[in-house]
């Protein structure tokens, strides 16, 4: 079987790096023979011919073949546009050389690509829809569309498109799935992928970690070892990883550390995020945080469970708004195979439900200090819970066994639909 992966993000960026190539690995594993098409920033300043070579190597020696053109970013919807089409051919182009079996586009505008390529293509691969998010809701819960405006309207006359053109779907949730395929609300996802009314396959797949390589090893000495090189023998650490503003509560996040320090003199903040290093530092400190009690760094894929694992408690605050019920942070999956229970809030995808039924955390109903200090006390109470928490992991996030297994029976499934 062959099959084309469409991602309108760049090869090198994290989230191909921790939530596409992984995947496709996997993939390849049930033995699917597996393309990816990128779309590569700054492709000529950034890229020599060398390394889009050794890349290519070192992907084809993965069963993975690459394929990559250039991403423009501005004006915004001209150069989507311009890109969509560009995308679009090249996936005519390949269909053409390789005979597909199935195109699969992550998000929008990469199952755009796919289903104009294949209006005008002879052949007939099936057209997986992998939603991962509510794309047009998105940018108007963000503030960066008017809400009905022009862009909202067409970017929802295409959904709609793509929506009866697509052979098969992936969601990030479960909330996701009912509010699209409302027919198949109730239905238990472990036993999927369900149909919808049309007879087309669904699969509920959230963001997974990989168990084996990134979350391995003697978890306990690996705790012990970087406590004691940061120096926090003794601390009551809270850690936050991701990023800050936009989606991402800052303000909030900040009073809880502040309502942390005020209420436990031992807690000490550990900040993980690619930007704005300073600015948390500069807010933690006028919290009430010194130098000694806090660690603000960019910290690569690699090194995260390192950091994460000589934490305390993990807190993920996003804003609840009408798109998040389709998301699946990341972070969540990596709290819990660090074993840390969560502080979050209520309305982002499945999260609450997860957290409530697994007992690996709790979630908070208000944004006041003393809705903090209730949350820290109560996380207090649920006692040693890292065992408990790394199980929900294996259970609920797990790469192999969860998310590539998934791919791989809706691979199938979608194949038997002929």
């Amino acid at each position: 079987m062959r099959s084309l992966y469409i991602c309108y993000f760049g090869v090198r960026e994290p989230l191909v790096q921790t939530q596409v190539l992984p995947y496709l690995r996997e993939l390849v594993k049930g033995g699917h023979e597996m393309s990816l098409l990128t779309f590569e920033p700054d492709l000529k300043q950034s890229w020599t011919p060398e390394q889009i070579e050794e890349t290519r190597a070192r992907l084809a020696a993965d069963g993975i073949a690459w394929h990559c053109l250039a991403y423009h970013k501005w004006p915004s919807a001209p150069a989507t546009a311009w890109d969509t089409l560009a995308g679009a051919l090249r996936v005519w182009r390949l269909m053409r050389r390789e005979r597909f079996d199935i195109l699969h586009g992550r998000v929008h505008t990469p199952v755009l690509m796919a289903a104009l390529a294949r209006k005008f293509s002879r052949s007939r691969p099936r057209l997986l829809f992998d939603i991962r998010g509510f794309f047009p809701e998105e940018y108007t819960d963000a503030g960066r569309w008017p809400e009905n405006g022009w862009l909202y309207r067409t970017a929802k006359r295409v959904e709609r498109w793509l929506l009866r053109e697509a052979d098969a779907f992936v969601v990030l949730t479960e909330r996701a799935r009912d509010i699209l395929f409302p027919e198949l609300k109730g239905e238990p996802i472990a036993e999927g992928p369900h149909h919808d009314k049309l007879g087309r396959p669904v699969e509920v797949i959230p963001c997974c970690v990989d168990l084996e390589k990134r979350f391995a090893g003697d978890a306990a000495e690996l705790r012990r070892r970087t406590r004691t090189r940061l120096g926090l023998d003794g601390r009551r650490v809270i850690v936050y990883a991701g990023s800050f503003g936009g989606w991402y509560m800052t303000d909030e996040m900040m009073g809880l550390f502040e309502t942390a320090r005020r209420d436990d003199p031992t807690a000490f903040a550990m900040v993980l995020t690619q930007r704005d290093a300073d600015a948390v530092r500069e807010g933690l400190i006028a919290r009430g945080f010194a130098g000694e009690d806090m660690f603000v760094a960019s910290v690569p894929p690699g090194e995260i469970a390192e950091y994460l694992s000589a934490a305390d408690i993990a807190i993920s605050f996003i804003k609840a708004c009408y798109s998040k019920q389709s998301s699946s942070p990341t972070k969540i999956a990596e709290y819990l195979a660090c074993g840390l229970p969560i502080i979050a809030n209520r309305g982002v995808g499945d999260v609450d439900p997860l957290i409530e039924r697994n007992l690996v955390g709790v979630i908070l109903d208000e944004f006041t200090l003393e809705g903090y200090s209730k949350a820290l006390s109560e996380v207090e109470k649920l006692g040693d819970v890292r065992d408990r928490c790394r199980e929900t992991a294996r259970r609920e996030f797990d790469l192999k066994n969860v998310g590539g297994e998934r791919y791989r029976r809706l691979y199938k499934k979608m194949l038997e639909c002929d």
